[in-house]
């Protein structure tokens, strides 16, 4: 499953390299994990690139594709409320491929969507379906403030994060 992930987005990439008409994006952003990732991770950093063609004045479409790391924490383990030790919870990665659409409110706001998935790369991930609305504020003509929920469902729960960050128009 996930040679056929990375062979379909090697193909869409390079596909989108021949016909280059958009814009390449590259984003940094820092995030806040939430709910049950929040319970074992403190922090998180998330890397992303991507080609958006340009379908109409106000909407683009096009792969992305990314990285995303969860700082582990340690957690107290609990057995019917007594605290009988702790334990060092491992980092957890993600590498997120998929598609992303963005529509453009107006000249300096913007609201998206990345849809996909995210293969898990420590041990025990298998990943799961990517998703992340959302909203950017233009700064300039390069530079892009960005706000994030970033989610991968996984087996019996998700592991979710809020993100702000920066993207940059390298063209």
């Amino acid at each position: 499953m996930k040679k056929n992930v990375l062979f379909s987005f090697a193909m869409l990439l390079g596909f989108a390299l021949v016909h280059a008409q958009g814009d390449f994006k590259a984003g940094i952003g820092a995030g806040l994990p939430i709910g049950d990732a929040g319970d074992l991770a403190t922090f998180a950093i998330a890397v992303d690139l991507g080609y958006l063609f340009e379908v109409s004045d106000d909407f683009q479409v096009g792969p992305t594709v990314g990285y995303s790391h969860s700082f582990g924490e340690e957690t107290d383990i609990v057995v019917d409320g007594e605290e009988i030790g702790n334990v060092e919870v491992d980092d957890v990665q993600f590498i997120p491929i998929g598609g992303a659409a963005r529509f453009n409110l107006s000249e300096t706001f913007s609201l998206g969507a990345d849809l996909g998935y995210a293969i898990g790369v420590n041990d025990g991930n298998d990943g799961g379906f990517y998703y992340s609305p959302r909203a950017a504020y233009s700064v300039s003509e390069a530079l892009d403030i960005v706000f994030a929920y970033r989610g991968v469902s996984l087996d019996g729960g998700s592991w979710d994060i809020l993100s702000l960050g920066l993207e940059f128009d390298i063209n």
